[in-house]
């Protein structure tokens, strides 16, 4: 029976266990803080729980359109809704110390030995976990790494853990903030922001880019920023922080142009480091990025044969469902089951914004420089039935197919719900489905995903290379 050790249980170490097990494996996880990792317990299923409020807020707010009234006849809801922070948050971190205990609970009941510690390589066929009764020794036939990352921070700003944050700390607040600035206008910075900026904080983005969510299709984007704007959300474009001090009870935070900007609160949203210091991966001889991310190819295989990596400490996609794929199919790998390498281009991602942003596969931009030969079709969401009865305008649909066999090779959505509307589109990406067999296929009315349906109709009927329907 193989002998699999796994360092850390965030989505990585917690599928590849599971994966593992249902091969045959004897499997340990060593885990230094709780199952479910920074996924659970202060990253992504904490912050779309804060989003989740901050959409139920956003649509209070858009209430009054829809007829509802409060009952001295104002339509202005939102502003008669007092969110109370400490409740919210006490029910976050609640929530994941649930998802926690219930990953917990699965494991223990697949067999997986769990040892809470913090584990490190011993070479390359023996990991060491240092746990309150000194340290263990494991050997192994297969190791995997699954350490993931933590927040990045500016040298000049000093976290503190009250006023300056990281995402790890911000669910910790018993108030809301009188003003929030926000510093970095990336997915997390841009989901932060337009959260807070729906539960009643007034709310500043500092972005070093032309527009936020630089790394996002760019038409996609400026909806977004053009939200925010309406909103009454403050976007800075074209800044950088260079520091944050604190100031009493306020935070300063002062821009490369000299200018201050002043506020309650500072949260520092610039990406996340790799945990991957001191875990012995030099001596082992693990190659590294110069990022201090580990190199993995598609099967998650390291340089060194019997070591395996999964997730934000890798120099993969930064997704939870990237890093339980990564996990799964190094298990699938590693103990002789088939297996598929990872194809990013079948990725579908999300941005938790209001509205959302999901996409799939290529983008307009490989088009616009020639790196990829497509056809694109844009469907504005103003027409679609059911945006008018949610009062939920501006969004679009955008797909992309080849243009001669007609394969759905990509596709951007914005929309309240797009998250959820991109998996019949990442359904057509991974089966190669062509805009004929997407458009043919019957979507309820009145519904979004019509949208979908009859974006691909006009890919089918159209011989032109690009369509843009206004």
């Amino acid at each position: 029976m193989a002998q699999v050790v796994i360092i850390g249980g965030g989505p990585g170490g917690y599928d590849a266990a599971l994966a593992a097990r249902r091969l045959g494996g004897e499997v340990t996880l060593i885990e230094q803080r709780g199952l479910g990792g920074s996924a659970v317990l202060t990253d992504v299923v904490p912050s779309k729980s804060l989003v989740s409020v901050g959409q139920i807020m956003a649509r209070i707010r858009e209430a009054g359109a829809l007829g509802a009234r409060l009952k001295d006849g104002d339509t202005d809801l939102w502003k008669a809704v007092d969110v109370d922070l400490a409740a919210v948050n006490e029910r976050i971190r609640n929530l994941a110390s649930s998802q926690s205990q219930d990953q917990k609970a699965e494991l223990s009941q697949m067999g997986v030995r769990l040892v809470h510690g913090k584990g490190r390589l011993n070479g390359p066929h023996q990991v060491v976990a240092e746990t309150d009764n000194g340290e263990l020794y494991f050997p192994a036939d297969v190791i995997l790494l699954a350490t993931g990352g933590h927040p990045r921070v500016l040298p000049s700003a000093q976290v503190d853990g009250e006023r300056i944050l990281t995402w790890a700390q911000i669910y910790d607040l018993e108030h809301m903030p009188e003003h929030l600035i926000i510093i970095g206008s990336g997915v997390t910075g841009a989901e932060f922001a337009s959260a807070y900026r729906a539960l009643g904080a007034k709310v500043t983005l500092v972005s070093s880019r032309h527009q936020v969510l630089p790394s996002e299709d760019d038409d996609a984007a400026a909806i977004i920023q053009q939200a925010f704007l309406d909103f009454g959300i403050n976007v800075i474009n074209d800044a950088r922080a260079e520091s944050v001090v604190r100031d009493g009870d306020e935070v300063v935070v002062t821009l490369a142009s000299g200018e201050q900007v002043r506020g309650s609160h500072c949260l520092v949203a610039v990406g996340a480091i790799p945990n991957t210091d001191g875990i012995g991966l030099e001596d082992a001889g693990v190659a590294l990025t110069e990022s201090g991310h580990i190199k993995v190819d598609g099967v998650s295989r390291t340089s060194v044969r019997g070591i395996y990596a999964a997730g934000d400490c890798t120099d993969g996609m930064k997704l939870a469902s990237v890093a339980s794929a990564q996990g799964r199919i190094a298990m699938w790998h590693s103990l002789g089951d088939a297996v598929e390498p990872l194809n990013t281009r079948t990725v579908a991602s999300a941005v938790f914004t209001t509205p959302e942003i999901a996409t799939i596969g290529i983008t307009q931009k490989e088009i616009d420089d020639g790196t990829i030969k497509a056809r694109m079709v844009k469907m504005p969401l103003a027409t679609n039935a059911r945006t008018k009865m949610k009062e939920a305008y501006g969004g679009f649909v955008k797909l992309f197919c080849l243009p001669t066999t007609h394969i759905v090779v990509g596709g951007v959505i914005v929309s309240f719900w797009a998250s959820e509307l991109i998996h019949s589109v990442s359904i057509a990406v991974k089966n190669k489905l062509t805009v004929e067999q997407l458009g043919n296929a019957f979507a309820v009315y009145p519904t979004l995903s019509g949208s979908i349906s009859e974006a691909a109709r006009q890919l089918h009927g159209h011989p032109g290379e690009e369509i843009v329907l206004y």
